[in-house]
């Protein structure tokens, strides 16, 4: 039975911390001594009962023997002593609970977790992972999100602005996020501006980001070498140099082509359907099979995929999807000068200027969106039917003979 006492001493505080329940201590009105009986040990810990404001509340002051009967009256009447003064002890130690958690480092984590979901790949959370770990946790990572300043993050960009611009911009943006993220659940004050926001803020102190380091398209073959290329893209050896004569034939990019899978492929109906997890736009994106496209499908070795495992249509070591690199390997040892992707802009420019099919034909055959979002709101359709004729085009050209595509002009008569 709990023990109501006057004034009692550390000795019989002692024995009464092995007999369960709420004993009254009586030397600070309110205090307690909590002793609860688990299922293998015995615990007791100090509470002051108090009334804060119109609430009546129980005040944790630590556990008994840590906290001796001495400090938990001193503890006791100093909360008595804040209580009285107008303080409420729990809301401010609810408040410091919560403020502890609120770096920048646990914000962006947070954030991560909350929008990874919406994210095309693990691969894209990753690297948020990565690229605010390597920059900006050394500087704002350990700082309550809440005092992030404007010198703050100009400390992370400044030493990767000139030399690394391109991941310095993206750190720029996801430092963006966070603090607009943190702003939302309370944790800054959401009327100040975001101390990473560019526009009237970072772009008075750093030169934009084109002028330290302008745009470098995808060194690109002129389309009038590519059959020269394909014929010798086909003898080369290796998955690599058929995952690229397919992306090369089907104007996709090279991700699209790595992760691709038996089951998106209908010979039947000589169309291949990248779904939109896969797609950089994120919808799906059906592509009409050229001929030539479905002759080398067709003579592509067949591999039974690991337990657990897709049917790739390229696969790589041990059944997982080619990397990148792979593809880069492969042009390089063709001395080629250029990269998997730039064959993109080597189908617009020949779709551009040496047929014609209508511009957005060959925007719509690379997933580009056509027009802007009114018009894209309008348009249902994917041009299916006109594509198909487009990659057929396309498809004899790259497997031409080189010969086959010099056009013969006779010489003027005098």
């Amino acid at each position: 039975m709990p023990i109501k006492a006057a004034d009692l001493t550390a000795i019989e505080i002692k024995r009464l911390s092995t007999q369960p329940g709420k004993h009254t201590v009586g030397n600070v009105p309110g205090l307690v001594l909590w002793v609860k009986e688990g299922a293998d040990r015995t615990t007791a810990a100090w509470v002051l009962r108090a009334t804060v404001g119109e609430r009546r509340s129980e005040i944790g002051l630590g556990g008994y023997p840590g906290i001796g009967l001495a400090d938990a009256i001193k503890a006791a009447r100093e909360k008595r002593d804040l209580i009285a003064k107008g303080t409420d002890p729990v809301a401010e130690k609810r408040a410091k609970r919560e403020a502890k958690g609120q770096t920048f480092a646990d914000a962006a984590a947070q954030y991560i977790t909350d929008h990874a979901p919406s994210w095309r790949n693990a691969k894209h959370a990753q690297q948020w992972v990565n690229s605010l770990g390597t920059y900006a946790a050394p500087f704002i990572g350990h700082k309550h999100v809440k005092d992030v300043t404007t010198a703050d993050v100009l400390a992370v960009l400044r030493p990767i602005w000139s030399t690394k611009t391109e991941t310095a911009v993206r750190v720029r943006q996801r430092i963006e996020l966070v603090l607009d993220w943190a702003g939302a659940q309370g944790w800054r004050d959401g009327n100040h501006r975001n101390p990473a926001s560019w526009k009237g803020n970072l772009a008075m102190t750093l030169p934009p980001p084109r002028k330290v380091a302008p745009h470098v398209h995808h060194a690109a073959l002129p389309y009038r070498d590519l059959p020269t290329f394909m014929d010798k893209l086909t003898a080369a050896p290796g998955m690599g140099a058929l995952a690229l004569q397919f992306a090369i034939l089907t104007a996709a990019r090279s991700g699209e082509v790595r992760g691709a899978t038996w089951a998106e492929i209908d010979t039947d109906a000589a169309t291949w359907t990248v779904p939109a997890a896969r797609m950089k736009a994120g919808r799906e994106h059906r592509v009409p099979l050229a001929a030539e496209a479905l002759a080398l499908l067709a003579k592509l070795p067949r591999f039974e995929p690991d337990e657990g495992k897709p049917d790739l249509i390229f696969p790589g070591v041990k059944g997982q999807p080619l990397s990148d690199m792979t593809l880069t390997a492969c042009l390089r040892r063709m001395d080629a000068g250029v990269t998997a992707h730039g064959f993109r802009s080597t189908f617009r420019d020949w779709a551009a200027e040496a047929t014609s099919h209508p511009p957005e034909v060959a925007e719509m055959a690379l997933a580009h969106m056509v027009g802007n979002a009114t018009e894209a709101a309008y348009r249902r359709g994917d041009l299916f039917d006109k594509r198909r004729a487009l990659m057929a085009d396309w498809g004899r050209y790259c497997t031409a003979r080189p010969a086959d595509n010099v056009v013969s002009i006779r010489a003027k008569a005098l």
